[in-house]
């Protein structure tokens, strides 16, 4: 799998509605109403993460969960990361 250029992960961003490349990563950070509404995300998140073998870097910070997503055996943001980020979008609601 091969790791995507600059202007690849940049044309993919329109429609990764909340995520931005910073640091050799795409990374989005959700608010949400209450500390256990982002727990079930986090839980949701984690379910499909596992089913598809790919997993994002997940930090909480009391209702504010941040994801961060790179195929760290590629070295970078690959064609998984991207499809990853539009399925966290679908599961937390965009």
């Amino acid at each position: 799998m091969a790791v995507l250029t600059d202007d690849q992960v940049d044309a993919a961003l329109p429609d990764l509605d909340g995520w931005e490349r910073a640091d050799g990563v795409l990374r989005r950070s959700v608010k949400f109403p209450a500390f256990l509404d982002g727990i079930e995300a986090v839980k949701r998140v984690g379910e499909h993460a596992e089913a598809q073998d790919h997993h994002p870097d997940i930090d909480i910070r009391w209702r504010t969960v941040t994801f961060a997503l790179v195929t760290h055996s590629e070295g970078g943001i690959t064609d998984k990361d991207v499809a990853m980020a539009g399925e966290i979008n679908r599961i937390v609601g965009q």
